[in-house]
């Protein structure tokens, strides 16, 4: 399957795409596949079916909400999400949920809403929603949320689209191997390449301007998570600590005593973890590629346009495209899933697409290019997603920032050399692919192994 820069970077809200943002689309999907059935006034009741990790972490994740919203109609790039909170309270009150936007039925969330301990075999993140009426069912269909807001529904498993249906792009590649060798023969960069093949779908004009909207959503959500102060919901009681950090960082009179790396380090730090909080906090973000790490690559793009005094419109097109490259070889190859191989699927793709990004803006040669996202990601392997309570808090929050600065290294080794180095990027991803599947699933978004239970013991 072809995939897109926008599919990787799509506007949403926290705090997961695999758990909110997929499930919102899945159960949107539902309610659209009832109204064009013709089944919308027939139907008298919907039950949602939540297994494996959607079920485990789903309440934390804010999966059931997301459900609900998406039986209403509700999209995640288009919903307020001011509107969440009274939207949800009323149903709960008034036990009745207008599907669709336009059909009402009464809804109980203990009889309706059912998360149950059980996997089904295609994806860990799986959902069914059955909708009934006098006689009986009308519509049951199951979806699968597999990382990064894409769907994947049981009917594509079990009948896929011909592939006359696929859209054909001029440099294909599937691999880094390839990619770099499509480069060096047609004397390509890869943001160069990745512009080519994304106009199989848009024109240059609708490119451009889709990712200077993607970034506008990312600079606002750092605005966001910059003003807004006060404790992140879900229980933990995790303070916000951008907004002070931000004041702090204005504050000082000149750079950091040791140099302005520390300085520019401390940046870094603020943009990740504004994003993030404004995720935990349920706000409108970007997934990059996943909202568990929605904050690395905007951190290290704030970075770059904010230390460079000559940036332009054209080093963000320039930055997401290059970005994008990888994110496509991590999700064809392994995952972006935390559910699937855990949080080197998220924090561990996102920091390495971010050290390919600042690379192609600083210059690098594909074989840089691939060098640093290489670096970035063999120091993610391994990484586990236990978040504490099933939030998307800690210890995703600090994370982020980690692997932030974590990717401008990475950048900085690779530049340092000539683009070759002992392991490839490839084998590093199929690394990252193995281990996922070596994990044990406690330590794949469950909540039920490592700091998560920790935090509980303590």
């Amino acid at each position: 399957m072809a995939i897109s820069v926008f599919d990787l970077f799509k506007i949403g809200i926290g705090p997961s795409s695999s758990h909110t943002v997929g499930p919102m689309r899945a159960a949107a999907t539902f309610a659209q596949h009832l109204r064009e059935a013709g089944l919308l006034a027939q139907v008298t009741r919907v039950e949602v079916r939540l297994y494996g990790s959607l079920s485990a972490t789903g309440v934390g994740h804010a999966t059931d909400r997301a459900c609900l919203l998406g039986l209403m109609g509700q999209w995640p790039d288009r919903i307020d999400p001011h509107s969440i909170e009274p939207r949800i309270e009323q149903l709960l009150q008034e036990q009745c949920l207008i599907l669709d936007g336009t059909h009402p039925i009464p809804f109980d969330y203990a009889r309706d809403m059912r998360l149950l301990d059980e996997n089904l075999a295609y994806h860990p993140n799986a959902m069914s929603l059955e909708a009934q009426g006098e006689a009986g069912s009308l519509l049951t269909e199951t979806y699968y949320s597999v990382g990064g807001g894409f769907i994947v529904e049981q009917r594509e498993i079990d009948a896929p689209a011909r592939a006359e249906g696929e859209v054909t792009l001029p440099y294909e590649f599937s691999s880094g191997a390839e990619l770099l060798a499509l480069c060096k023969t047609h004397g390509l960069s890869v943001s160069q390449l990745m512009m080519a093949n994304e106009r199989a779908w848009r024109s240059d004009e609708d490119i451009r301007a889709g990712l200077l909207a993607i970034w506008a959503a990312m600079r606002e959500c750092v605005e966001n998570g910059l003003r807004n102060e006060g404790i992140l919901p879900g229980g933990l009681k995790v303070k916000r600590r951008a907004a002070r950090l931000h004041r702090s960082l204005q504050e000082l009179g000149k750079p950091n005593v040791i140099g302005s790396t520390l300085s520019a380090m401390e940046w870094v730090n603020l943009f990740a973890l504004a994003v993030n909080e404004e995720n935990a906090a349920g706000g409108r973000m970007v997934t990059a590629p996943t909202n568990g790490a929605a904050g690395i690559i905007p951190a290290v793009l704030h970075y770059y346009m904010k230390f460079n005094p000559t940036v332009c419109d054209d080093d963000v097109v320039t930055f997401l495209l290059a970005a994008a490259a990888v994110g496509i070889l991590c999700k064809k190859n392994a995952s972006i899933s935390g559910a699937e191989v855990g949080c080197q699927g998220e924090v561990g793709s996102a920091c390495s697409m971010a050290a390919a990004g600042l690379a192609e803006v600083l210059g690098a040669t594909p074989p840089q290019l691939e060098n640093a996202a290489e670096i970035a990601l063999e120091h993610n392997l391994g990484l586990t997603c236990d978040p504490v309570g099933g939030l998307v808090q800690v210890p995703c929050i600090e994370r982020n920032a980690i692997a932030a600065v974590k990717a401008i290294n990475a950048v900085q080794m690779a530049l340092r050399g000539d683009g070759e180095h002992f392991i490839s990027l490839d084998r590093v991803i199929r690394t990252m692919r193995d281990t996922g599947a070596d994990m044990h699933a406690n330590y794949k978004e469950t909540s039920r192994g490592g700091l998560a239970v920790a935090f509980v013991e303590c």
